[in-house]
């Protein structure tokens, strides 16, 4: 991300940020309620097109790629508000986030029939190995509107884990949760890094868990970038 600045008529909500990500780490953005965090993650994933700056991902430019379009180059992203199918059971909410791996039409897809069928059974496996992955096994059948809170932002990570992303874009993962959902999430989160090789983007406003799992963190405030660091540094930058 290089001195990346986006404005919405009048109001400017980031100015000339600038920071890189490297590849397998995690890297954390902090800073208070309207500090521009989110937008910088609409700004990486296609949401929002900043009107000055560039972003690249391994030197190619996403600069006026749509959402899709950077989905399509391995970045897959959660929200704050959780925009789930809650009709839909967790099985087939994370099946969506294999969209992209989807080779058969629109209307085999929903007859079910020849090729359309075996893809689809070829991708519920590895979903079923996500389920596994998330601990999801006991509510796999179940209708997300049913579950806890903590368990649908679980489930909204399974979607994303489901694009087998290169790089992981998540916005508030663990807000609302309780003590014991945040353990769990980071270790999922810890996991997807280790064991699968995304590298992470992470907003959170938990310090204990920032400070915890991140391995480097940027600091924003009022849209423009005040830190830059590991977590000691910037832990010490704060005092």
């Amino acid at each position: 991300v290089r001195q990346v600045s986006l404005a919405f008529g009048g109001t400017q909500v980031l100015t000339d940020v600038s920071f890189e990500v490297r590849r397998g780490e995690i890297r954390a953005i902090i800073g208070p309620n309207g500090a521009g965090k989110s937008s910088m993650l609409n700004c990486i994933n296609g949401v929002y097109q900043p009107q000055l700056g560039s972003i690249q991902l391994r030197g190619q430019s996403m600069r006026h790629l749509s959402s899709h379009q950077v989905a399509e180059l391995g970045v897959a992203r959660t929200f704050q508000n959780l925009a789930l199918f809650k009709g839909m059971s967790v099985l087939d909410n994370i099946l969506t986030g294999r969209n992209l791996q989807m080779k058969s039409n629109l209307l085999w897809q929903a007859l079910r029939i020849g090729p359309a069928e075996r893809e689809e059974i070829a991708q519920r496996q590895i979903v079923e190995r996500i389920v596994d992955f998330l601990e999801l096994q006991p509510w796999r059948n179940a209708p997300v509107g049913s579950l806890p809170y903590g368990l649908q932002k679980r489930v909204d990570l399974g979607r994303a884990l489901a694009m087998e992303p290169d790089v992981l874009l998540l916005d508030e993962p663990m807000a609302g949760m309780s003590v014991e959902e945040k353990h769990d999430m980071s270790r999922f989160i810890i996991e997807a890094n280790d064991a699968l090789g995304a590298t992470v983007v992470l907003i959170e406003h938990d310090m204990s868990v920032v400070m915890d799992i991140s391995d480097r963190i940027v600091v924003l405030d009022y849209g423009r970038k005040i830190g830059d660091g590991t977590p000691d540094e910037v832990r010490a930058s704060d005092a």
